[in-house]
């Protein structure tokens, strides 16, 4: 008998899915699983060995080869190395999303992001998570806001760490990763039935975690802690 929860949230680039599940787990007290990172691993390997991001049966290996861990605080450990910093530049985020449109590599992953919920109650986020991974989680949402509210936090956040953004490119590749995300022949990103669709496009952090505790609750009897 399953005794742990898994939340599970899906949702394009932008919509505040890393911040909102992090938010969301430490009020819960679950386990924060944060997948796109663990594509990011993944691509972050791939192109320190030259590979061709293309080549889906050298890039499943890759992925079945790579040792990731995700350890408290949002530490992500490749192969007993701190990659942390390493993997959220801008040219390993598009790497990223060009590696998890591969089968090989999606089905390497989905296979460790089970294994980390096998012991947990977490707090899942991704593109395919409550329609690939857990199609059978206590709690499936689906969170989306407008492209120009994606495109401005992307570039808010990338200007934070200290990267150049340009609006206009950066609006660009926010359509090019939703409709390569969305059009993928493995897994596309699509809301998953009995999802509950959150817009945050007006909502504040604070706003859509509450949003989203309310929906726990009343799905699992789950509060959170105080």
């Amino acid at each position: 008998m399953q005794t742990q929860i898994i939340i599970a949230i899906d949702g394009p680039a932008g919509a505040g899915k890393s911040t909102i599940a992090r938010a969301l787990a430490s009020a819960l007290g679950f386990v924060y699983v944060d997948t796109g990172a663990m594509y990011r691993a993944v691509a972050l390997r791939a192109e320190r060995a030259n590979g061709d991001l293309s080549d889906e049966a050298s890039m499943a290996v890759c992925a079945r080869e790579s040792v990731i861990e995700l350890l408290p605080g949002n530490r992500v450990v490749l192969d007993g190395e701190d990659v942390t910093e390493a993997i959220r530049t801008p040219g390993i985020a598009q790497a990223a999303s060009k590696v998890s449109a591969l089968g090989g590599v999606r089905r390497a992953m989905v296979a460790l992001q089970r294994k980390l919920a096998e012991a947990n109650s977490v707090v899942m986020e991704g593109r395919d998570i409550g329609t690939v991974v857990f199609p059978d989680a206590q709690v499936k949402i689906f969170l989306d806001a407008s492209p120009e509210v994606r495109a401005a936090r992307r570039v808010l956040e990338l200007r934070q760490k200290g990267f150049d953004a340009d609006p206009g490119q950066i609006a660009a590749e926010i359509r090019e990763r939703d409709h390569r995300d969305s059009n993928r022949a493995e897994a596309p990103l699509t809301r998953a039935p009995g999802a509950c669709y959150v817009d945050t496009s007006a909502m504040t952090v604070v706003q859509v975690v509450e949003t989203l505790l309310r929906l726990v609750r009343e799905k699992t009897g789950k509060e959170a802690q105080s």
